[in-house]
């Protein structure tokens, strides 16, 4: 028997329970995993809350890292006693152990530490298909501007990094002066504090008056429509999160207008779909942070059985960079 937090009904943070689950042994592609983190991710909520629905009873949390305890048949990449991480579906982290399919489960480098990898595979394989596989149909080159929302977010700060590192000006909002701050300290070339300026007539301003080619939002509901106003023609706007809440329904002919602009609406698990393409992901975040041109920042560390107050934090925005859990 081991602990794990699960759901028996969708809610707010007090539905969630410590309780004890079996583990059993791996079956063909599987591996089982003795959990040392797991990371906090908005996702969490949105399955907790039944906005992305999945059976019951449910152990929460897409993201950890441990130590690999078994594998099951077919299972070549990993072996008993390798160190491992992984973003992944099923859920299930929130765990001291579980058995879990083997294909998204990398084997984690001596140079990361459990914390660190719990805090970075998630949000990390994110902004790597973000900035690396999400772009414009004119593409991006260095010195472009990109608008990315929640800068100072563990997503939001991987991807100041990185989009530094790759020469891009990324220009990131955040909800106060502090979050603007701390963007800027890790690679924003500007920061707009949302809660006292218009982020149009700021990003108009910078660019200006052209607009980015690109934005990236996580936030949804709140900053939609106002996204829009900051694109260039041809510009992408790239969805892949609902903080605020789900986007209402709209008409696609307002794209048109506002300069042909493009839409979509990404999933990180589309691009984990298999072992090769997890892996090549894998090692592009792992080459960045082993370089160090991208730092993991963990503001917040909660044990296990304080995840309520760990989703509380995280709804109220009280949160800055990555969140771990420690089973």
């Amino acid at each position: 028997m081991t602990k794990a937090i699960q759901i028996q009904q969708y809610g707010g943070p007090e539905a969630m329970h410590l309780v004890d689950v079996e583990v059993g042994a791996p079956g063909p592609g599987e591996v089982r995993i003795r959990h040392h983190a797991c990371g906090l991710n908005f996702i969490d909520i949105y399955q907790r809350t039944g906005l992305y629905a999945n059976p019951l009873p449910l152990t929460l949390g897409m993201e950890g890292a441990g130590v690999i305890e078994a594998v099951g048949e077919g299972v070549t990449h990993l072996k008993a006693g390798d160190r491992a991480a992984y973003a992944s579906t099923p859920p299930g982290s929130y765990s001291e152990a579980r058995v879990m399919p083997a294909k998204t489960v990398c084997k984690l480098p001596e140079g990361i530490a459990f914390d660190t990898a719990a805090g970075m595979m998630l949000k990390g394989l994110t902004a790597q298909y973000l900035l690396k596989k999400t772009r414009p149909v004119e593409g991006l080159q260095p010195g472009d501007f990109v608008l990315f929302h929640a800068a100072a977010g563990g997503v939001g700060l991987i991807a100041c990094q990185w989009a530094r590192a790759l020469g891009l000006q990324l220009i990131g909002t955040a909800g106060s002066a502090a979050k603007c701050a701390l963007a800027l300290e890790h690679g924003a070339a500007h920061a707009i504090d949302y809660s006292k300026e218009d982020f149009v007539a700021r990003v108009k301003a910078i660019t200006g008056g052209k607009g980015v080619k690109v934005v990236y939002d996580s936030v949804g509901k709140d900053t939609f429509d106002k996204s829009l106003d900051c694109l260039r023609p041809f510009g992408l706007m790239a969805c892949f999160g609902n903080a605020s809440g789900p986007v209402p329904p709209f008409a696609p002919g307002m794209l048109g207008p506002k300069g042909s602009l493009y839409l979509t609406r990404q999933t990180v698990f589309t691009h984990i779909a298999t072992r090769e393409a997890t892996q090549a992901m894998a090692d592009d975040l792992f080459a960045v942070v082993q370089s160090g041109a991208v730092k993991i920042r963990i503001d917040q560390r909660y044990p296990l059985a304080d995840v309520a107050q760990a989703h509380r934090d995280l709804e109220a925005r009280k949160t800055t960079g990555s969140t771990v859990l420690m089973p």
